[in-house]
C-alpha cells in the first residue's frame, strides 16, 4: 500500500509513505510499483494510530445489549422507571447509573420500577450492582451468595460491591465478542488499548487472544489486571501490562497487604495501576507505593482530585498519571453541585502535572465514560462543561499536548510513538493537514484508520485510490 501527499505527524513536511507486511517500509518521494493500492491523502495530516490507555473491552461490548440508566439520558426516577419498563422477559441490564437519578437504589425500589424480571444495574463507578428481588433470586438460584452481596436486618438489600466475577460465574456467562467495538475504536483512529480491567485474569487473556485470530478484534492490546495473569513480554499484538489495584474509599484494604501486592507485581516484572477517584485514595495509594518501591511504569489511573501536594509527591516519586479529561465534560456540571468549589480546579488537572515533570496520558475508562478520544482531546483544550462552565481553565493543554496523550506508547508512556521506517503501520489519516484540524477536534477529522498495515475504516471520497496503470474515472 502507498498513501501519497501525507502530512506525516513530526516530520513537518507532506511526502509519501510504502507499508509492507504491516510495516512502513519507506518514507520519502515514492513512485507507485505494479498492483499496489495507492491512497491520495491530499495533505491530510498522517498520525500514529491511537491509544486508549484505559478502557474496559469487555464492559463497552456489553453496554451494546445493555440499557443506559444514568444523566445525561436518565435524570430522575420517573425516567429510570421508564427506561426500566422495556418490554421482554430475562435479564434487564442496566449502566451508568448515578445516585442523583433517584438515590442509593435497593431491591425494594427497583421492585416498585420492575416487578416482572430480573433487573441488574451498574453504578457509573462500575464498582456497584442494584439488583432487584428476581434478579437476586435468580443469581442465588445458580451460586452462593458472596461476601459482596449486601445483608441488612436478615434481607439481602440488593446491592452489590466488587463481585464481578461471581456475577459472571452465577450468570454461566462468557465474555462478550468484541468485533463491534473493535470497528467502533477504529472509526476513532484508535489502533490500541490498554484494558484496565481488575479481573482480568488467563481466562480473559486467552478470549482476547482468540478474538485477536478470529479478526474481530483489530487493535494491538495491552491487558492489566490480576496478579495471575503473570508477564508476558510485548511481542505480536497482545501482551501482559500492569497489576490493577481498584481502591475504594469506603473500604481500603489492608495497607500491609497493598504493600504485598505492589511488590508481588514489581517482582513479576510488571507495575502497578491504582485506582484513585478521591483525595483519600490517592493518599493511601501513594503511601503504599512509597513503602513498596517503584519501578518504572508505576501508575495512577485517574487521579480524580490532585491538590498540589499530591502532585508534588507524584512527580517525587516518579509515577506515571492515565487521565480522562472528558469527564469535565460528561460529569462537570454534576461535579459543580457535588463537589466542594475549592476542590473543583483540582479535578483532572493537566497542566500541573506536565509543569511538575509526570508522564500523563490519556484513557477513556469506557463504557463509563465515552470511548471518542477526539472529545477528549477537545475537553482537555477547553475544560468546558456540557453547560458551558470551565472548570480549572489553567489545566488546559495546547491541541498538540492533548494528541499526546493518545501518542504515548503503551509500554513506555514516556516516549511517543513516532511514524518512522520500520515502525508497526498503525496509523489514523486525517481528511485535513493538523493546522486546520487543530481547530475542531472531532472524529469526523478520521477519514481512515490502518491497523497492522490493513484498511479499518472505508476511503469513499474521489479521488481516493488507484493502482497503477487503471484510470479511476474508468
Amino acid at each position: 500500500m502507498l498513501i501519497r501527499d501525507a502530512e506525516l505527524w513530526g516530520h513537518g513536511r507532506t511526502c509519501d509513505l510504502r507499508i509492507a507486511d504491516g510495516r512502513i517500509a519507506a518514507i520519502g518521494a515514492l513512485a507507485p510499483v505494479e498492483g499496489e493500492r495507492v491512497i491520495d491523502a491530499g495533505g491530510g495530516a498522517l498520525l500514529p494510530g491511537l491509544h486508549d490507555h484505559h478502557i474496559h473491552l469487555a464492559a463497552l461490548a456489553a453496554r451494546r445489549q445493555s440499557v443506559f440508566c444514568g444523566p445525561p439520558e436518565v435524570n430522575d426516577a420517573a425516567e429510570l422507571a421508564a427506561r426500566l419498563a422495556a418490554p421482554g422477559s430475562g435479564w434487564l441490564r442496566g449502566i451508568g447509573y448515578h445516585e442523583c437519578v433517584a438515590g442509593m437504589l435497593d431491591a425494594a425500589a427497583l421492585d416498585r420500577m420492575a416487578p416482572d424480571r430480573p433487573v441488574r444495574i451498574q453504578h457509573r463507578s462500575g464498582r456497584m450492582w442494584f439488583l432487584n428481588s428476581a434478579g437476586i433470586d435468580a443469581l442465588l438460584a445458580c451460586a452462593q451468595p458472596p461476601p459482596g452481596l449486601e445483608r441488612e436486618h436478615g434481607r439481602w438489600t440488593g446491592r452489590l460491591f466488587d463481585e464481578d466475577a461471581w456475577l459472571r460465574q452465577a450468570l454461566g456467562g462468557v465474555p462478550p465478542a468484541f468485533a463491534g467495538v473493535s470497528a467502533e475504536l477504529a472509526a476513532h483512529g484508535i489502533t490500541g488499548i490498554t484494558d484496565m480491567s481488575p479481573s482480568n485474569d488467563p481466562e480473559m487473556m486467552r478470549h482476547f487472544g482468540g478474538e485477536q485470530a478470529a479478526g474481530a478484534l483489530m487493535q494491538t492490546c495491552l491487558l492489566a489486571g490480576a496478579l495471575s495473569l503473570g508477564q508476558a513480554p510485548f511481542a505480536s499484538r497482545l501482551a501482559t501490562g500492569p497489576a490493577k489495584l481498584h481502591l475504594h474509599e469506603a473500604a481500603l484494604p489492608d495497607c500491609d497487604a497493598t504493600v504485598g501486592f505492589i511488590r508481588a507485581a514489581h517482582e513479576q516484572g510488571r507495575g502497578v495501576a491504582v485506582h484513585c477517584t478521591t483525595e483519600t485514595e490517592l493518599v493511601f495509594a501513594l503511601a503504599a507505593i512509597a513503602e513498596a518501591g517503584t519501578v518504572r511504569g508505576d501508575r495512577i489511573e485517574h487521579a480524580s482530585v490532585a491538590p498540589n501536594h499530591l502532585v508534588a509527591e507524584i512527580a517525587r516519586l516518579g509515577l506515571h498519571v492515565v487521565s480522562q479529561p472528558h469527564f469535565i465534560v460528561e460529569r462537570g456540571d454534576q461535579y459543580r453541585r457535588d463537589v466542594e468549589a475549592e476542590s473543583l480546579p483540582l479535578l483532572y488537572r493537566l497542566a500541573a502535572f506536565r509543569n511538575a515533570g509526570v508522564v500523563l496520558a490519556g484513557g477513556s475508562d469506557a463504557p463509563f465514560g465515552e470511548a471518542d478520544p477526539w472529545a477528549a482531546m477537545a475537553a482537555a483544550c477547553t475544560r468546558r462543561s456540557r453547560d458551558g462552565v470551565v472548570l480549572g481553565a489553567a489545566e488546559a493543554l495546547s491541541p498538540e499536548e492533548a494528541l499526546g496523550l493518545y501518542l504515548a506508547d503503551p509500554v513506555d508512556l514516556s516516549r511517543q510513538r513516532i511514524i518512522e521506517a520500520g515502525a508497526a503501520a498503525d496509523l489514523c489519516l486525517l481528511d485535513r493537514p493538523w493546522r486546520a484540524a487543530r481547530e475542531s477536534l472531532g472524529s469526523d477529522l478520521v477519514r481512515c484508520t490502518i491497523i497492522d498495515g490493513r484498511i479499518h475504516d472505508r476511503i469513499d471520497e474521489p479521488p481516493v485510490e488507484r493502482r497503477p496503470g487503471i484510470d479511476p474515472a474508468a
